[in-house]
């Protein structure tokens, strides 16, 4: 099966050895963002802040596989309180409209950079 790496020149770069997505066959998966702003590489400030942009900085990926929030199947998020789940629940259902993806919530030790929120998505081709 061929592969094609995806790398979005709207979103951050990556902050190690990774490509922001690869498709592989129908699917397109995608590495986990944070909430880098694109432009600074600066960290957003606050879980409403970083959630937005992870989703944006997501959105940018997707965009670049020609893709879009209606062809992700899967998500797995990842946040480091859980305590922050009904904010970041509340920002990701105004990206995830209609027919929302299976998704997974894991809470986790520590993110890269001091992340406050991670999220990766598989999508499907059109």
């Amino acid at each position: 099966m061929m592969k094609t790496i995806i790398n979005a020149k709207n979103a951050p770069a990556a902050v190690g050895p990774y490509v922001h997505a690869v498709k592989a066959g129908d699917f397109v998966f995608t590495s986990g963002q944070i909430g880098l702003i694109p432009e600074t590489g600066e960290l957003a400030e606050g879980i409403v802040a970083q959630t937005e942009q992870v989703l944006k900085n997501l959105g940018a990926v997707l965009s670049e596989a020609g893709l879009s929030y209606e062809d992700v199947i899967k998500t797995t998020v990842f946040v480091d309180n859980m305590d922050d789940f009904a904010t970041v629940n509340e920002i990701y259902a105004k990206y995830f409209t209609g027919k929302a993806p299976a998704r997974s919530c894991v809470a986790v030790d520590k993110l890269p950079k001091g992340a406050l929120i991670e999220i990766e998505v598989i999508a499907v081709c059109k």
